[in-house]
């Protein structure tokens, strides 16, 4: 799963050119690239999907997203890193290729075309 989480700005600094924040998820504090949120300051929150801030929210709308990710049991997992991520990862269940390329029909008859 790949969710975008809510989080509070908590130090605004330029790395490399990129304006980035240390930004804390409920607890968990991560780096964020801010790049797409040039108006975002400390103590905003923001909406953050693979390392990267892409909106505004208020927070009361942070502070119940996050509640309703802990009660869903998501947010420790999308907030995992390293091998603690790999391991989680590894006890989820398998998508068995969901775009069917290694369904058993060869591809023709998949695309609803005749093999022939």
């Amino acid at each position: 799963m790949c969710l975008a989480i809510p989080g509070r700005i908590e130090e605004i600094s330029v790395d490399g050119g990129l304006r980035v924040g240390r930004v804390n998820f409920g607890g968990v504090v991560k780096r964020v690239c801010l790049d797409y949120v040039p108006e975002a300051e400390v103590g905003d929150y923001t909406i953050v999907h693979v390392g990267f801030a892409i909106s505004r929210i208020d927070e009361e709308t942070a502070r119940k997203t996050l509640e309703d990710f802990r009660a869903l049991g998501v947010l420790e997992a999308e907030l995992a890193e390293g091998e603690e991520a790999m391991a989680r990862a590894a006890e989820e269940p398998q998508a068995q290729c969901p775009d069917g390329s290694c369904c058993s029909r060869p591809a023709t008859q998949r695309a609803g075309k005749s093999a022939e």
